[in-house]
């Protein structure tokens, strides 16, 4: 893990080197070339955590580590190896008054985000995370540590019941879609958004969990899914054609309202394609509008369906 490190600090375009002065007056690119130069000196604690809860031990954050797995002695966590410092990096001469650095995570953190996320990388190598480097929020250069919690027995993103809040933090658009009328049941916690995203990233889109949106979309809606002997060409092609996927204001979350939904592809001038007034009483506009007789607008089976009418 140290050597990964390094190599991804070398790589961020850090320069070997040292600065003598104090931390919190340091900049980003003097902490990254300290904390480069501490790596390649490997200069790490004989006492290991001991050094470190020397100063740190009255701080709850810090000592709520130890509730979860993370603060384990046992297995491949971080604190049966080299504890503290698997995280943070060599001691070196820190607690000679805290004025050298560590590398720290989280929002106000002074190290880079690739500097923080190789530390995670470097354990968490699996195929939920192999799209990582490709990812929306890699992109955009989100630490790890913006969502999830280390010192800590309960991270809240892994807690159903909590993971949506922690999304919405920062997807406020779609916190806003999800609280309209027609939506998916995510306000009431009963989906989440890893449902059908993946946060590490994915092959698709948008980082769905499956090769398309309809692939996915289809995990719970499979009697949408074809083939069909009649095929409509903007379902086949892609449901949000016509969905808004996180929430809408029109029934079943469309994105607009029959007629004038439909007839953003059918303009024809033929009955069912003819510019009708919202109001009115008539079949082409009350009750389900064209859905009042092109029921199966997902597509028939009906060797006379080509109309969609059954």
């Amino acid at each position: 893990m140290k050597n990964r490190l390094l190599v991804a600090l070398l790589i961020s375009g850090t320069s070997l080197g040292t600065s003598a002065v104090p931390w919190s007056t340091q900049s980003q690119q003097q902490i990254m070339d300290t904390l480069v130069n501490k790596f390649e000196q490997g200069n790490y604690s004989k006492k290991g955590a001991d050094s470190c809860l020397m100063c740190h031990k009255k701080n709850d954050t810090v000592m709520a580590l130890f509730d979860g797995v993370h603060g384990s002695l046992q297995g491949n966590s971080p604190m049966a190896g080299l504890q503290c410092e698997a995280c943070h990096g060599p001691q070196g001469k820190h607690n000679r008054g805290g004025k050298e650095p560590m590398l720290d995570f989280g929002p106000q953190a002074l190290a880079t985000t690739e500097a923080q996320n190789s530390v995670c990388l470097s354990c968490h190598q699996d195929s939920p995370r192999m799209s990582w480097h490709a990812s929306s929020h890699n992109l955009e250069q989100v630490a790890c540590a913006s969502c999830h919690q280390v010192h800590t027995g309960h991270d809240p993103i892994l807690d159903k019941q909590q993971q949506n809040g922690v999304c919405t933090d920062c997807h406020s658009q779609q916190k806003a879609e999800m609280h309209q009328r027609s939506s998916h049941p995510m306000k009431w916690d009963q989906m989440q958004c890893s449902d059908c995203h993946n946060p590490h990233g994915s092959q698709s889109d948008a980082d769905l969990t499956q090769v398309t949106l309809n692939d996915t979309c289809y995990q719970c809606h499979a009697e949408k899914r074809g083939p069909k002997l009649w095929e409509h060409a903007p379902v086949m092609d892609n449901c949000a054609n016509c969905h808004s996927p996180h929430g809408s204001v029109n029934d079943n979350l469309l994105k607009a309202r029959a007629p004038l939904l439909c007839q953003q592809c059918h303009s024809g001038n033929v009955h069912a394609s003819r510019p009708y007034a919202p109001g009115g009483d008539n079949a082409f506009n009350a009750g389900g509008s064209c859905l009042n007789c092109h029921s199966q607008i997902h597509g028939s089976n009906h060797p006379q369906g080509k109309a969609l009418q059954r």
